[in-house]
């Protein structure tokens, strides 16, 4: 035995027991295994519960189509931007709100058909026997689920359950939301297919599907949905263009209903060619506007100077009038015609001026070939300055860019000033044509006032009804080749492939991600909590802790007895448990022997805390004893808290305490066992004073009569941690045994026993763990090389009576048991 003066108590820092964590993971294996279990089966749940995702997609090109039918005759240009700019801008177009609103509006996809799936409702478009006209300007039910069955082929019944006494209700044609009263519980009410539904917070008219197929009795459920919300859904439309082709563009969507998305993806383009369509179609829109304007009030003019030349034709010869001034009119109206001409031209250039500087949106300027302007500069630039502003105002919707925004002003502020260059310019060449034309007809005029007043007359009527006959005519020519134009045009955007259910496309949902993650949170929620077991339990674990904590010497690990009773050395000697005490027995001896201890040999055991084992340990420790014929006591000194009787199903009214007071002798407080060679002193009544009788000179005496009587005296005593018993003890001890039990003792308590080792409170200590289980929650395979004999697995074949694992019914009776005798 080591010189306690050698002793050097160490504070051992905290470290992470990596190999200790490691074996605490794999004693928990159940844990996991459950874990996975259930995360597993969640997995599965969720994943049969998952609607079906698919994938639809539609293919588009773009490619600049001019028209067949222009030539330089037509005098109209159509240009929608080129093809890059094209495709950017049909992009952005595609997840615009602006378009979308239209999209979903022409569909009604704010109406849900829905049915009953196995487990939730699933979207049922395309898939119900009926479909349903609403009036937009009046309230229907939002967000409420409306049942429909069907009780025979021409009837149905509509079920909605209210809550509340107020309904919510929203009216598409301005998108508001109101309420209105309703009564709690089931509405019910039938109604016949095709009749119109007229209720406070219902208007619609049900119609059958051309074949419908079988749907009596059948249920199925409508919903009304928040028109805003429905159009942003479908927003995130996919939009890319082929890196390969950049005129190719392929949308698509993702959803569990493919009859909707095929229908939403044809539509869209459809809805895009449309407004492309049109767009292009805006130049020469505005032109034929202008022109009808204009013919409504020159055919007024024609029509009020007819008049007045067959009232001047009226009781006159005019044959002989009209000879005379016959050349004169032809003469005159052929400068009327240039005058007019050039006049118009005058004035588009003006209007065209003052619109450039007062407006900022030129979407609506007319044709210059309105005027006559056949100036190759000005026709184009007005046809980009109408394509920008258009492409700009389509933009708005969806581009939050300032950056877009003031790349399109700063291309129509440039075209701007090349207009306004060239306005400048055509209106210098028209002022002296103007003035020419002026200087001509004022000389014609001179000689036609030396006609007869009859022919100047005729001539001057006849010449207002030649120039409104003339700008008529004219005009209804710039119509008709606008209208030709027009008609003619060719979007730019067409069909590849389009969206078409051809079975398959089916891209979720991902359940190899779910099987995945179950895996990963399956280990991850046990090994937390191992984890936090790990940190938070400051109990002995095992031998590695306990050399961590003191320098005093470990001299037996004792397994967990799974006995009734505590005599588990003579219940079963040949088990390992037995072999763990004679081990111990075999350390005990030679520490007596080192310390050259003759004659009857002293064994104090004690322990930190009550519950640790110390009585299970001496009775155990004397047993091996006494079994090697060894005439052995156990005294039980616990006075506090006795328990050594239940051991020996003795009474425990005479023991220790008896002597102490002078009752009794040594001869009377001895208790023979069963147990050859092994007596046992009780401790007795319950003193008030425990510490004081143990202090007193009776123990003394007590100690030295047994010397003389027995081989082995080992003293069952009170725990160092709770009294100071034990510590009046150890002076009559030649050995002190603490005991240590696993995931019991705390860690805290090996550094009080190193204080009062150190102060020499207690005397030749030794430690025992006790309690320890190879498949214990924790540190379970340490102690092996300790040699101690327990737990020696197969290579214990035929040395030890091995315990043949119980089944359920018998832990059962064994835990009733233990009750029964507590």
């Amino acid at each position: 035995m080591l010189d306690i003066k050698d002793f050097s108590i160490f504070e051992n820092q905290v470290s992470f027991d990596f190999k200790g964590f490691l074996i605490k993971i794999g004693s928990y294996w159940k844990w996991f295994l459950l874990s996975l279990l259930i995360t597993f089966t969640i997995a599965y749940q969720v994943n049969i519960r998952k609607a079906k995702i698919y994938g639809m997609e539609t293919l588009i090109s773009v490619k600049e189509e001019s028209n067949p039918l222009f030539t330089s005759n037509t005098s109209l240009v159509f240009n929608w931007g080129g093809t890059s700019d094209q495709v950017q801008t049909i992009s952005t177009t595609l997840q615009s709100r602006s378009h979308n609103e239209l999209v979903v509006d022409k569909l009604q996809y704010y109406i849900n058909y829905l049915v009953q799936g196995k487990y939730t409702l699933e979207d049922a478009y395309g898939a119900v026997p009926f479909y349903v006209t609403i009036d937009k300007s009046k309230g229907q039910l939002a967000g409420n689920l409306i049942r429909i069955k069907f009780l025979s082929e021409n009837v149905y019944e509509i079920r909605i359950p209210f809550a509340n006494q107020k309904a919510p209700l929203i009216t598409y044609s301005n998108n508001s939301y109101s309420n209105t009263a309703v009564e709690t519980g089931d509405f019910v009410k039938r109604y016949t297919v095709g009749e119109q539904v007229a209720l406070p917070f219902l208007n619609w008219k049900l119609q059958i599907k051309d074949n419908p197929g079988f749907y009596k009795g059948n249920e199925y459920f409508v919903r009304f949905n928040d028109f805003d919300g429905t159009v942003s859904s479908y927003k995130g439309i996919n939009v890319k263009s082929d890196d390969k082709g950049g005129s190719i563009i392929t949308l698509g969507m993702q959803g569990t209903n493919k009859a909707r998305m095929v229908e939403y993806l044809n539509s869209t383009v459809k809805m895009l060619i449309k407004r492309q369509l049109d767009s292009k179609n805006q130049f020469a829109t505005n032109t034929i506007a202008f022109i009808d304007s204009t013919l409504v009030t020159m055919e007024s003019q024609l029509k009020e100077t007819g008049n007045e030349l067959k009232s001047f034709r009226k009781d006159k010869n005019i044959y002989d009038i009209e000879e005379g001034g016959a050349k004169f009119s032809d003469k005159i109206l052929e400068f009327d015609v240039k005058k007019d001409e050039v006049t118009r031209k005058l004035a588009y250039y003006n209007s065209l001026k003052a619109y450039l500087k007062n407006s900022v949106d030129y979407s609506k300027l007319p044709a210059p070939s309105v005027a006559g302007i056949e100036d190759p500069n000005v026709v184009v630039n007005v046809s980009k300055l109408i394509a920008l502003s258009t492409q700009r105002s389509e933009m708005a919707y969806a581009v939050k860019s300032d950056k877009i925004f003031k790349d399109f002003d700063n291309q129509m502020e440039a075209v701007k000033k090349v207009l306004l260059e060239n306005i400048a310019t055509a209106k210098a060449s028209l002022q002296y044509d103007l003035a020419m034309v002026s200087s001509k007809i004022n000389e014609t005029e001179s000689t036609i006032k030396q006609l007869p007043e009859d022919q100047q007359e005729l001539i001057k009527i006849k010449r207002k009804y030649d120039l409104s006959d003339n700008i008529y005519s004219t005009f209804l020519q710039k119509r008709s080749e606008a209208d030709i134009v027009k008609a003619a045009n060719l979007s730019d955007i067409h069909f590849i492939d389009p969206a078409k259910d051809v079975g398959g496309g089916l891209i979720g949902p991902k359940t190899s991600v779910n099987y995945v993650l179950a895996l990963f949170l399956g280990i991850l929620f046990p090994l937390l909590f191992v984890f936090a077991i790990f940190f938070v339990n400051n109990s002995i674990q095992n031998t590695e802790d306990i050399s961590k904590l003191t320098q005093i010497p470990l001299i037996g690990v004792v397994g967990m007895s799974k006995e009734n009773t505590n005599l588990a050395v003579y219940d079963k000697p040949k088990s390992a448990l037995s072999e763990s005490f004679r081990a111990i027995r075999s350390s005990l001896q030679f520490l007596y022997k080192q310390q050259n201890v003759g004659g009857a040999k002293t064994l104090m055991i004690t322990s930190s805390v009550s519950g640790e084992g110390k009585t299970f340990c001496s009775v155990n420790i004397a047993t091996v004893f006494a079994l090697s014929e060894k005439k052995t006591v156990v005294i039980g000194l616990d006075l506090r808290k006795p328990k050594l009787f239940t051991e020996f199903n003795l009474s425990n009214e005479v023991g220790v305490v008896n002597y102490l007071i002078k009752h009794k002798t040594v001869d009377e407080i001895i208790n023979h066992t069963h147990i050859p060679f092994l007596d046992v002193i009780l401790s007795g009544p319950v003193p008030p004073n425990p510490a004081e009788m143990i202090m007193s000179e009776g123990m003394k005496e007590l100690i030295d009569e047994l010397k003389k009587k027995y081989d082995y005296i080992i003293l069952d005593t009170p725990p160092v941690g709770l009294v100071s018993d034990a510590l009046e003890l150890a002076q009559y001890c030649d050995v002190t045994l603490y005991i240590v039990r696993q995931n019991f003792t705390k860690k805290e308590m090996i550094t009080l026993l190193n204080n009062r080792v150190k102060r020499g409170e207690l005397n030749n200590t030794s430690i025992i763990l006790n309690g320890f289980e190879n498949k214990a929650k924790y540190g379970a395979g340490y102690g092996y090389g300790y040699g101690y004999g327990y737990g020696y697995g197969t290579y214990s074949s035929g040395y030890h009576e091995e315990d043949r694992p119980k089944n359920i019914f018998e832990k059962v009776v064994d835990k009733f048991r233990k009750k029964q005798t507590k």
